[in-house]
């Protein structure tokens, strides 16, 4: 290389990186657009800004001579391409030709921190769809979408937008990628949660519907005049109302549950007070059905919950001990700490009935939307069906348990194990 050429490299290294800088800008700035995150002339003006410090930069770099070349694409500090993607809401992260992350923002380094700076980005993602993706993106030069999910430690589901960037207009081939991670998690669960909706709630609300609509032609036909007729099928209209009410507020509560069920809940509950305040709150149907409720705690023991959900759960366990267990008269409750199979501590709390029991081939499927031991006997009870399922999908989402005990004419126990409080939960 000639002595002009070793001179002139440092200027075209600051031209190559003020131009892919802008180039970044400008798609960045178009990804935002698209997705409603800013306005058209927020958009243009905020280009605007990044374009003209980039050309600053570099006539400022042409002037000073001698002066020490500038950043690197590839250097970890003082990038403006991570300036423009840190301010990015969504997961978002800039890879090179051979694969290893020019920059990342915090939310991209928060859904796999794993990732590292210069290193390959098949390292941290381990994902075949993402990895095609990318390598299409650099091969073809457009756009490329993907879809994959994760298992553990909870299902959820993501979008990647594999999106090429080219130094120039007239270049071919693109000097990076910038891979964009949408959560597709509450829109996939709003999916299941309508199909489940339909499915369930035509299906169990077609009784009481049916019974209204018989009651309702009789009372307008042969029993128009009718007032002991009218008073008796008014009754069970007013109840069949309420069941059906009862099943919607159950699908609702199930509904909301299951949206949030990856976001595990970080306030400080005292168990003690809520499950006194459950059993305060039966008291009427204990006293109706004659049984009499034990309540035996110990100290103060502090999960991680959502108020709210743990009184229902709570609500649902006892509510059945005294409706399906009445025969017993008694339902005991203990609340005590304990010891997870990982040695990590934990609050148990145990609802005891001295009823029939349940028999084994039954207890696998207690928790199964609409499943039912006695069909009869637990819409006489005003049962939905729900109430297990809604204690199950509780539990999941304060990464809890639930394990049930019981045997023909030897009562039920069902056990609710929670994790103890300590530092503050991960989401």
């Amino acid at each position: 290389m000639s002595l002009n050429e070793d001179r002139a490299a440092p200027g075209k290294r600051r031209e190559h990186s003020a131009q892919l800088v802008i180039a970044t800008a400008a798609v960045v700035f178009a990804v935002m657009v698209i997705s409603g995150v800013l306005s058209a002339s927020y958009a243009i003006a905020g280009f605007a800004i990044v374009a003209l410090a980039g050309f600053l930069a570099l006539r400022i770099g042409r002037d000073a001579k001698g002066a020490a070349p500038p950043y690197a694409i590839s250097e970890p500090t003082n990038n403006p391409l991570r300036t423009v993607v840190s301010g990015l809401p969504d997961p978002v992260i800039a890879i090179d030709r051979e694969g290893r992350v020019l920059a990342l923002n915090d939310p991209a380094r928060a859904l796999a921190p794993a990732l590292r700076h210069g290193e390959p980005v098949s390292l941290a993602l381990r994902m075949p769809e993402l990895i095609e993706a990318v390598g299409r993106a650099f091969a073809q030069g457009e756009t490329q979408r993907a879809e994959y999910s994760e298992r553990v430690p909870v299902d959820r589901w993501f979008e990647a937008v594999a999106m090429p960037v080219k130094r120039a207009a007239d270049t071919a081939a693109a000097d990076m990628v910038l891979l964009t991670l949408r959560d597709l998690t509450p829109l996939r669960r709003v999916e299941e949660m309508r199909a489940d909706f339909v499915a369930n709630a035509s299906h169990e609300l077609r009784t009481p519907l049916a019974a209204l609509s018989g009651f309702i032609e009789t009372l307008q036909g042969p029993a128009r005049n009718d007032t002991q007729a009218r008073e008796k099928f008014l009754a069970i209209m007013q109840e069949q109302a309420r069941r059906m009410a009862r099943l919607i507020d159950d699908l609702l509560s199930l509904s909301r549950i299951e949206l949030n069920a990856h976001r595990r809940p970080d306030a400080p509950i005292d168990l003690n007070p809520i499950v006194r305040q459950v059993v305060d709150g039966l008291q009427t149907l204990a006293r109706d059905r004659g049984v009499t409720v034990n309540v035996e705690a110990a100290d103060a023991i502090t999960v991680f919950g959502d108020r709210d959900e743990l009184v229902r759960l709570f609500e649902n366990l006892v509510e059945n001990a005294l409706k399906y267990g009445a025969a017993g008269k008694r339902v005991d409750i203990k609340l005590a700490p304990g010891t997870a199979a990982d040695g990590e501590p934990e609050a148990s709390v145990s609802v005891r009935d001295y009823g029939p029991g349940i028999a084994p081939e039954h207890l696998p499927r207690l928790t199964e939307r609409f499943y039912r031991v006695d069909v009869r006997e637990s819409r006489a009870q005003g049962g939905t069906g729900l109430g297990l399922a809604l204690v199950k999908h509780i539990l999941n989402r304060h990464r809890g348990r639930l394990s049930i005990e019981s045997a023909p004419g030897a009562g039920a126990t069902f056990i609710v194990h929670l994790p103890a409080a300590g530092p503050r939960p991960s989401q």
